[in-house]
């Protein structure tokens, strides 16, 4: 009975845990006088892969998504009695909390009506303050031995830690809000990606120190993150990997460094 009861909770402890790197797509739907609309579908559609998934609003007009991974999305309402509402191109970042309210306007369903004011440009369903960096920059940005965490230091309240100067440099290594480098939680697909112990000061504070090339976007909270990431007093380097598309691409590269 005891081993029974040790394997149970170790499955739920298992299936319990959250991937930090996915967003929460969730909105309001309302008619044109204010009145919440029940029983709308709503669709979420990845312009990428193709992917979709499909809700219904509750009694007071919500709706939610959850995992939603990074991308470009179109997400469409639509009820009997009502015109479509579309919002294209809903940039979904990582961890966000994508906020997009509907307006129905009374008409036939074959007519279509886009949403812009609908989609909230601020994240305001959320108390962290940080910065995403997104895939242009980690490309195009400058990075003096293609460490993808050097581009934490575009945040508030972030400099250099000592360690990442020393000899040999430590990758990864930053001090935020006066906080020592320890302190930081590095997270890749929602996975712990923190080198722990005292033998690795001339290494790096990540395990997997991913290419650029290989990094969708990343976001670093430097104050107020959400209790679900727990364990330090520092950022957290939320970071998640590129996807593929339906489309075949590649990426060519050439690195060299000679005197």
């Amino acid at each position: 009975m005891l081993l029974r009861s040790l394997f149970l909770t170790l499955c739920l402890s298992l299936s319990a845990f959250a991937q930090f790197d996915t967003a929460v797509v969730l909105g309001t739907t309302r008619d044109q006088s204010g009145n919440v609309v029940p029983g709308a579908a709503i669709k979420l559609l990845n312009g990428e892969t193709g992917i979709q998934a499909t809700t219904t609003t509750n009694d007071t007009g919500d709706y939610l998504f959850l995992n939603v991974k990074i991308g470009a999305y179109k997400i469409t309402a639509e009820k009997p009695g009502f015109s479509i509402a579309n919002a294209d191109n809903v940039g979904v970042s990582v961890n966000a909390r994508q906020r997009v309210d509907f307006s129905l306007k009374v008409g036939q369903v074959t007519e279509s009506i886009n949403v812009t004011e609908g989609v909230i440009a601020v994240e305001s369903d959320s108390s962290d303050r940080g910065l995403v960096v997104g895939r242009k920059q980690i490309v195009d940005l400058p990075l003096n031995g293609r460490n993808y965490a050097d581009l934490a230091l575009l945040s508030t309240g972030v400099r250099r830690s000592d360690y990442a100067v020393a000899n040999p440099p430590r990758e990864g290594s930053f001090n935020v809000n006066g906080q020592r480098s320890i302190f930081n939680n590095f997270l890749m697909d929602g996975m712990d990606n923190n080198a722990y112990g005292t033998s690795n000061q001339g290494f790096s504070n990540q395990v997997v120190q991913l290419t650029p090339d290989a990094v969708g976007e990343f976001k670093v909270v430097t104050a107020n993150a959400s209790a679900e990431f727990g364990r330090s007093s520092g950022a957290v380097i939320n970071a998640t990997m590129r996807s593929g598309t339906n489309d075949f691409h590649g990426t060519a590269w050439e690195y060299l460094r000679n005197t």
